[in-house]
């Protein structure tokens, strides 16, 4: 497939995803999600990519979806919308390698929800978070109902979805929906440097840690534990994990 949204490049072992339509602040269209979804299939069979990384270009990382498509829609058509965006970012939350958001600036709406698909969300301090959908009379339509009471609180995503307040990179910190802030022009660096700490662990344990958490917190904790204790007694049959334990010993970094 030609891609003529997504920038993408590989090296390294970190896949770098760029949404690129500046021109309307990166929203997200039909084209967009036929696009993420060919290229996370593709990359679910790769075993060169230990890391995922998404942008956006320019002053924004995703304003929100597409209003002019959606304007047109019948309740059919929007159904169908919402559902394949709601699919396209279970696919990205269900890699196998971790996924982190670069968020550059306005993550509203469909943005905001795209960055919660994903793992980990390091923002600059001049990004902006919401969920504005009230304003048009809509609902969140690619889960972010779902995904912000879990990630934030019921409280909290009542709160910010209710009123479609915006709201600053210090408040998105506090309440739990981005991780680390950095100044906008270190951004992509301290980015990088996460995703190259998390490409260099070449044992099996990352992918297993991301499944358990994300396959966990919809499970009983009792459930969730022995799920925990196999992936546990399991890693002790890896090569990788007797590996990392004889490095530990030797006071050495282990050779995966």
């Amino acid at each position: 497939m030609e891609y003529t949204i997504l920038k993408i490049s590989i090296a390294d072992r970190i896949a770098t995803v760029t949404i690129s339509r500046p021109a309307v602040l990166n929203a997200l269209n039909t084209l967009f999600f036929k696009e993420m979804d060919h290229f996370l299939h593709d990359l679910q069979a790769r075993d060169d990519v230990r890391v995922l990384v998404i942008t956006g270009e320019g002053k924004a990382f995703v304003a929100g979806a597409d209003i002019a498509e959606m304007s047109g829609m019948t309740p059919e058509e929007a159904f169908e919308f919402s559902r394949f965006g709601q699919n396209v970012f279970a696919s990205l939350e269900k890699l196998r390698i971790p996924v982190i958001a670069a968020v550059n600036g306005y993550a509203l709406g469909g943005g905001c929800e795209l960055a919660m698909a994903c793992d980990f969300r390091i923002a600059s301090k001049l990004a902006k978070f919401g969920q504005p959908e009230m304003n048009l009379g809509l609902t969140p339509g690619y889960a972010g109902t779902q995904r912000l009471s879990r990630i934030s609180g019921i409280g909290n995503a009542l709160y910010l979805i209710l009123t479609a307040d915006t709201i600053t990179s210090d408040d998105a910190l506090r309440i739990g929906l981005v991780q680390k802030l950095c100044e906008p022009e270190t951004l992509m660096e301290e980015v990088m440097k996460l995703a190259s700490k998390l490409a260099s662990n070449g044992s099996g344990a990352l992918p297993a840690i991301k499944k358990l958490i994300r396959d966990g917190i919809s499970l009983p904790f009792e459930e969730a534990s022995i799920l925990e204790a196999r992936a546990f007694s399991t890693s002790f049959g890896e090569a990788a994990t007797k590996e990392g334990m004889k490095a530990f010993m030797e006071k050495r970094k282990p050779n995966w």
